[in-house]
């Protein structure tokens, strides 16, 4: 956010609620305030020095008027033109500083799922005003235990796993010198789900759907049909979609394991996708606006949850539920992971490299199967009259 910055308005700005926020002054560029959480009020020049992106600190606000910072700013900036800036004026870079860095250099090109990092990494901003040098091993084991206190076992993992990512990038970058919590064990042992949906839950479930609007309904019917991720099912397109060969290609760039899959999708799915609404200039398939895909996937378990009595359980449970199923009709083991679009387990390493076969027809066959006992159980009746005609 960018102001001409006055005395009145800088008095009201309010403390940060969770994360400091800085407003830049429309005046002398660069020149920015930064309010904390506690609501101290920082001046901060934001410039390029030697070809490296700096946040220099100039001062505190109200010891240093919007006058003094300005001509301080000024003054500055004279001297990195000269050539003559003392570097170690500069301020050393917090994590707050850093967090926002590693996830625009790191995170992003390397991890299409990069967001849930970002917001693991917000349950550290209690140091975030700290500088990244100054942080020790006790800091960050503060923060973990008091996770694990409030019953957060596997996210307390999940949030040690993320900052010791971040303090490796910074140690290779070279923004510290050592790393305080390399050797930081996980301290929550974790237990790998094991949830399988039972028919009668399956049942359950497909009935709650049916008690959602669009784009909700098929979103969770598809999920059931396909077995695929939620977020790959709520991100398709039409261009990715064949109704004639029923076929859905999702792409690498979408793909959680950047590997291009083709799903066949069996009558059932291909029915559901030729009832859905269409929005004009928009290559979404399920989207409540049409520039984005459907999101609120918690608020929609649970209300399945509710509407269908089966708890304990998690939508990506669903997959776990498929891949058995599917084990329990016969279907191989090396079938069913390229119906899930695993590329290690039974077909890995050298094998994977080398074996392009896609398996197109065997995981045709497979969905088809599971589809077929999906409608049984939730509409014996059609299914019967189906069979007899």
């Amino acid at each position: 956010m960018r102001k001409k910055l006055t005395p009145k308005y800088l008095d009201s700005l309010p403390p940060a609620p969770m994360k400091r926020y800085e407003v830049r002054d429309d005046v002398v560029g660069g020149l920015m305030i930064r309010v904390s959480t506690t609501g101290a009020k920082v001046w901060y020049l934001a410039v390029t020095v030697k070809d490296r992106a700096r946040r220099i600190k100039v001062g505190t606000y109200p010891v240093l008027s919007i006058a003094d910072a300005r001509d301080k700013t000024r003054e500055m900036l004279r001297q990195i033109q000269l050539g003559t800036f003392e570097e170690e004026s500069e301020v050393r870079l917090t994590l707050g500083d850093v967090v926002p860095q590693f996830i625009e250099l790191y995170a992003k090109p390397r991890n299409r799922s990069w967001k849930p990092t970002e917001r693991v990494l917000t349950k550290f901003a209690n140091l975030y005003d700290k500088p990244i040098t100054d942080i020790r091993r006790g800091d960050v084991v503060k923060v973990v235990d008091e996770l694990i206190a409030s019953g957060m076992g596997a996210g307390a993992n999940r949030a040690l796993a993320a900052i010791k990512k971040l303090f490796a990038w910074c140690l290779d970058r070279g923004t510290i010198e050592t790393n305080p919590i390399a050797a930081l064990k996980a301290p929550a042992k974790e237990v790998s789900r094991d949830r399988v949906l039972s028919d009668d839950e399956i049942v359950a479930c497909w009935r709650a759907a049916e008690g959602e609007s669009f784009p909700f309904e098929p979103f969770a019917k598809l999920i059931v049909l396909t077995g695929q991720r939620r977020g790959e099912v709520a991100g398709m397109r039409w261009s990715e979609v064949d109704l004639t060969q029923g076929v859905w290609t999702i792409p690498a760039s979408r793909a959680k394991n950047a590997t291009q899959h083709v799903v066949p999708l069996a009558p059932l799915a291909v029915l559901i996708l030729q009832s859905l609404p269409r929005f004009a200039g928009s290559d979404f398939v399920f989207t409540t606006t049409g520039r984005t895909p459907v999101s609120g996937f918690g608020r929609l378990k649970a209300r399945l949850e509710k509407a269908s009595g089966a708890d304990d359980w998690r939508l990506h449970d669903i997959r776990r539920t498929v891949a058995t199923r599917m084990a329990m009709m016969g279907v191989q083991p090396h079938i069913i992971e390229a119906v899930l679009n695993h590329k290690s387990g039974i077909v890995s390493g050298v094998a994977a490299v080398y074996n392009r076969h896609a398996y197109t027809q065997e995981k045709r066959a497979a969905l088809v199967k599971w589809a077929e006992h999906v409608e049984q159980i939730v509409s014996p009746e059609r299914k019967a009259a189906d069979l007899a005609a």
